[in-house]
C-alpha cells in the first residue's frame, strides 16, 4: 500500500511541475521571441518483487525526464520601428552582454542608445560586420553595431552625363577654328562670358567637388562650316575657377572639343582638348571609353584639390570605333534640347532614417538623397539548440549541450532571414496548452483519490487491528 501512495504522491510532483511549464507558457504567449517549453516525463526504475514465479518488478511512480524548448516559428507582427527585426528560419541574433561574453536571442526588439550602439532593453549590444557604404563587402570582424557619424561624406563627382539633341537646322554662329572657344572671355568685367550669338546651344549641370560643395559644369554648343558636325566646350564660372595657372580669358574655360554625327544624326567620333589655364591646349585623357577633363574649386597649392570627370554624350569609345549607347546624343531636324542631364557625386547629407533588409544589411538613408550600406547583423546557429540554457531577458547562453555557436550571414549556411520592421511572436498554442491544463488537472485529481483510497485501505486495516 505505501508503494501506491509513494507513486501516487510522484505524480502529483510531475503533474505540479508540468503545471508550472505551462503556466509560465501562457504566462509568456504574449512574449516576443518567447519559445514554448516542453516537460517529458519518465517511469521512475521499477523495484524487484519475489512472485510465486519468480522475481517480477513493480512500478514505483513517475518523475520528470527534461525540461526543453521548441523552437518552431513564431508568427510575425508588424511594427512602425525600423530597428525592430525578426528571424524567418533557423538562428539567433548574437549580442554582447556587459560583461563581454556573448548572449543569443530570438527577440529583435532593439533600439539605438545614447552612444548609437544598437541595444536590446537590458543593454546587450547587437552584433554584426561593418560594410563598405557604396559596395557593401564585409569589413573585418564581428563587432558592436554602433553608428559612428550620422553624416555621410561627399562624394566627388566622376563622370557627368549630358544627352542632347542638336538642331541639325542650326548655323555656324563662331566661325573659324575653335571659334566656340576663341568667342569665350572669362574675365569680362559685365560677366557676359560669352556672347548670346556666338553659339547656337547650351546645357548646364550641377557637380560636386572633393568637399561636397555643389558647382555649374556649362557645355556649349555651336555648329562648324562642315556638315553634321558641332564644336563644344566645357566650362565653369569663372569666379569659381581656382586653378593655379587660370588667368584672364581663359577663367572657366576648361575644354573643347568636336563631335561628329552621321547621315543618321547618331554619333560617330568626338575629340576633346582641356586647357591649362593659360591657352594651352593639350590633348585630353582617356577614361572608360570617355574623354575626361579637369576642373579645380578649392584651389590647393599642391594640386590635390583639382577633380576630373569624364564627359558622356552617351557614345563610347570601343578601341576601334564610337558605339552609341540606347540613350545617345543626336542630331536631328528638331529643336537642340537636352534629353537628360545628370552626374554623380553628392555632398554630405544628415541620417534620416534606417532600414534593414532580408539579408540583415542595415541601410542608412540621409538628406542627400543617397542610401549607403552600413552594417549586415551577425547571426548564429547550434547544433542542440535545445541545450542551451536560458538566462532571463528573452536571451540564451550556450552550453557543452548545445555545443559552439556557428555564426554567418543571414541567409547563409543555413541562417534564416531577416524581417524588418517586424517581431517574432511567441510560438504557444494557447489552445494546446489549455487542454494540457485539464489534463494535468484530471490527472492530479485522479493521483489524489489513489492516496484517498490506499488511506481507506490502511485504516481499515488499523481498525481490524485493533
Amino acid at each position: 500500500m505505501i508503494n501506491g501512495i509513494s507513486s501516487a504522491i510522484s505524480a502529483l510532483k510531475v503533474f505540479q511541475r508540468k503545471m508550472s511549464v505551462s503556466a509560465n507558457n501562457i504566462a509568456n504567449i504574449r512574449t516576443q521571441g518567447f519559445k514554448r517549453s516542453r516537460s517529458s516525463v519518465q517511469e521512475v526504475p521499477p523495484g524487484n518483487l519475489s512472485t510465486s514465479s519468480g522475481i517480477s518488478q513493480v512500478g514505483r511512480g513517475t518523475t520528470i525526464g527534461s525540461i526543453s524548448q521548441e523552437f518552431s516559428q513564431g508568427s510575425f507582427e508588424t511594427t512602425s520601428s525600423p530597428t525592430d527585426m525578426a528571424i524567418g528560419g533557423d538562428g539567433f541574433f548574437v549580442l554582447r552582454s556587459p560583461d563581454g561574453g556573448n548572449s543569443y536571442t530570438r527577440d529583435g526588439q532593439f533600439q539605438f542608445d545614447s552612444s548609437a550602439r544598437l541595444v536590446t532593453s537590458s543593454g546587450h549590444v547587437v552584433q554584426g560586420w561593418t560594410l563598405d557604404p557604396t559596395t557593401g563587402e564585409i569589413q573585418g570582424a564581428i563587432g558592436d553595431i554602433a553608428l559612428s557619424s550620422f553624416t555621410s561624406s561627399p562624394q566627388e563627382t566622376t563622370v557627368m552625363t549630358n544627352i542632347v539633341n542638336l538642331d541639325s537646322r542650326a548655323q555656324d554662329n563662331s566661325a573659324g577654328a575653335n571659334g566656340l572657344a576663341a568667342a569665350w572671355d572669362g574675365d569680362n568685367p559685365d560677366q557676359e562670358y560669352i556672347a548670346g550669338n556666338a553659339h547656337a546651344y547650351r546645357t548646364s549641370t550641377k557637380v560636386f567637388d572633393g568637399l561636397g560643395s555643389e558647382h555649374d559644369i556649362t557645355v556649349y554648343f555651336d555648329k562648324t562650316g562642315t556638315d553634321s558636325q558641332w564644336e563644344y566646350m566645357v566650362t565653369s564660372l569663372p569666379s569659381e575657377d581656382a586653378r593655379p595657372a587660370a588667368t584672364g580669358d581663359n577663367l572657366g574655360l576648361l575644354a573643347r572639343g568636336i563631335l561628329q554625327f552621321t547621315d543618321s544624326g547618331t554619333v560617330s567620333n568626338m575629340t576633346m582638348e582641356v586647357n591649362d589655364g593659360t591657352g594651352n591646349w593639350t590633348p585630353a585623357g582617356f577614361a572608360n571609353g570617355r574623354f575626361a577633363f579637369q576642373a579645380d574649386f578649392r584651389g590647393a597649392a599642391d594640386g590635390s584639390s583639382q577633380m576630373s570627370a569624364q564627359l558622356d554624350f552617351g557614345a563610347f569609345y570601343n578601341g576601334s570605333n564610337w558605339v552609341n549607347g540606347a540613350r545617345s546624343s543626336t542630331q536631328y531636324s528638331s529643336p537642340s534640347n537636352t534629353a537628360f542631364s545628370s552626374a554623380d557625386g553628392y555632398g554630405p547629407g544628415d541620417l534620416l532614417s534606417v532600414a534593414t533588409s532580408s539579408g540583415g544589411v542595415i541601410t542608412g538613408r540621409y538628406s542627400n538623397g543617397e542610401v549607403l550600406n552600413l552594417y549586415q547583423v551577425a547571426m548564429a546557429k547550434f547544433n542542440n539548440p535545445a541545450g542551451l540554457q536560458k538566462t532571463g531577458n528573452n536571451m540564451y547562453a550556450q552550453t557543452t549541450q548545445s555545443g559552439d555557436a556557428i555564426t554567418g550571414q543571414p541567409r547563409t549556411n543555413g541562417m534564416g532571414s531577416i524581417v524588418g520592421n517586424a517581431l517574432e511572436q511567441s510560438n504557444v498554442d494557447i489552445g494546446k496548452e489549455m487542454v494540457e491544463i485539464i489534463l494535468l488537472q484530471r490527472g492530479f485529481e485522479a493521483n489524489l483519490k489513489v492516496i484517498s483510497t490506499e488511506d481507506e485501505m490502511l485504516g481499515s486495516m488499523m481498525d481490524i487491528m485493533s
